[in-house]
């Protein structure tokens, strides 16, 4: 089971040089070139992307230790997804096997356009492979931390079984647990809702990473929009710790969304100290967005480990997930300088020399 009461804070100082694993799928990822719309042109960008590789590459970016768990074709894509994350320092554990990799195509928007996501990933590796696929207690053998999204158990039956196993096998071993919630709606069609998977897997989570929409999809809570918004976030992170007693941390990402161009960022946290609001940035001229919660999610878990000061990880991760908003792919490569300078204030976007 989960850590609980103030174990998992006592546990988090002393776990900045343990790894931190990760476990989900990378997909190739194919993008209309600029603002395009899907094959408006005959050219498609191509890099790789998903979830939790997304997570384990900002932390090793971040400074930190990260191990990511996968499955992978045993042919030169998979070759060349795990070839990139190797490059960012992220240590691979990759079942390799027969068959293809996941896709998805992405439409970045403008203006008033919305950005279009379209997945093409059923039958891939890593949605047919099993849990008896993955030697579990010798990935977590040395792990500190585990991270999970809602995205892998949307996958399929056997990646939720998966998501599953793993969870269990992280809180045996009594590594933190964290759960980005993630809710995407176009995954669910296995049979199985996301109220049904993810309450479950909040059992077991000491660390819960979310936005408003995805705690009313993935645990069915509300927020109370009658409420100054202050308190109804407030009152939101406190309905989730009353449902899941289990945990300890919940963090609640705000994006205001003007247009595909311009948002704005912030998020709060409800911790075993207190509740804290992050400062708030005003992000104009986005170059993407893709990826911007997943790099909340490692900056938060980083900034966690190191010092497990509240406010301070909250602030980080606010700033490294704004940051991402100027890096195209879905990896935030802003290193921990560029985070902390934005941190104390630097962020005019002047030359450095």
């Amino acid at each position: 089971m989960a850590l609980n009461n103030r174990m998992v804070y006592y546990y988090l100082m002393n776990i900045h040089n343990k790894t931190i694993v990760t476990f989900g799928e990378i997909m190739l990822r194919l993008r209309s070139p600029a603002r395009e719309l899907l094959f408006q042109s005959p050219v498609l960008e191509a890099v790789f992307g998903g979830s939790e590789a997304n997570v384990a590459v900002s932390i090793a970016v971040l400074g930190g230790r990260s191990v990511y768990v996968t499955a992978l074709p045993s042919n030169a894509m998979g070759d060349a997804a795990v070839r990139t994350l190797r490059s960012y320092g992220v240590d691979v554990r990759a079942y390799r096997t027969e068959g293809r990799m996941g896709i998805y195509y992405l439409e970045s928007g403008a203006c008033q356009r919305p950005s279009q996501v379209i997945y093409d990933r059923d039958g891939s590796c890593f949605a047919v492979s099993e849990p008896g696929k993955y030697d579990w207690d010798a990935l977590f053998a040395d792990a500190g931390w585990f991270h999970l999204s809602g995205i892998t158990p949307a996958v399929s039956q056997c990646a939720c079984d998966c998501a599953f196993a793993a969870v269990s096998a992280a809180a045996k071993s009594g590594a933190v647990v964290s759960l980005d919630l993630n809710y995407r709606s176009k995954l669910w069609r296995y049979g199985k809702s996301a109220l049904d998977v993810i309450r479950g897997l909040a059992r077991s989570a000491d660390v819960l990473m979310a936005n408003e929409e995805d705690i009313q999809d993935c645990l069915g809570i509300s927020l109370n929009d009658r409420l100054h918004p202050d308190e109804a976030y407030r009152e939101l992170c406190g309905k989730v710790k009353e449902q899941f007693p289990n945990v300890r941390i919940v963090a609640v990402t705000l994006r205001g969304s003007y247009s595909a161009d311009r948002n704005g960022w912030s998020a709060v946290l409800s911790g075993e100290n207190g509740y804290y609001q992050s400062r708030q940035y005003d992000i104009e001229n986005i170059v993407e967005r893709v990826g911007a919660g997943d790099s909340f999610a490692a900056a938060l878990i980083c900034a966690l480990t190191e010092k497990n000061d509240e406010r301070q990880a909250l602030e980080f991760a606010a700033a490294a997930s704004c940051l991402k908003h100027s890096i195209a792919g879905d990896f935030n490569l802003a290193t921990k300088e560029q985070v902390c300078a934005l941190m104390n204030g630097n962020g005019t976007g002047r030359i450095q020399r």
